[in-house]
């Protein structure tokens, strides 16, 4: 089976930078403590040396699994 991505160009644009959470706001003087904000995951999930998926978990807690394929022989 053919690459999906063999032979194709590579798009020059900027690296992703994660979302931020604004801090909260004082009320009445005091700051108010919150939990550290969540942030996306990526979970490598490796056969030997080989990467064979990537699991990726969205902070609104959708999930896409990314299969890595590799030609026959590596």
């Amino acid at each position: 089976m053919k690459p999906f991505l063999l032979g194709k160009k590579p798009v020059d644009s900027a690296p992703l930078r994660p979302v931020h959470a604004h801090p909260p706001l004082p009320r009445n003087g005091l700051v108010l403590q919150s939990a550290p904000a969540p942030t996306p995951t990526v979970e490598v999930v490796k056969e030997g040396d080989k990467v064979v998926r990537l699991v990726i978990t969205c902070l609104c807690g959708e999930r896409i699994e990314v299969d890595c394929l590799y030609p026959a022989g590596s």
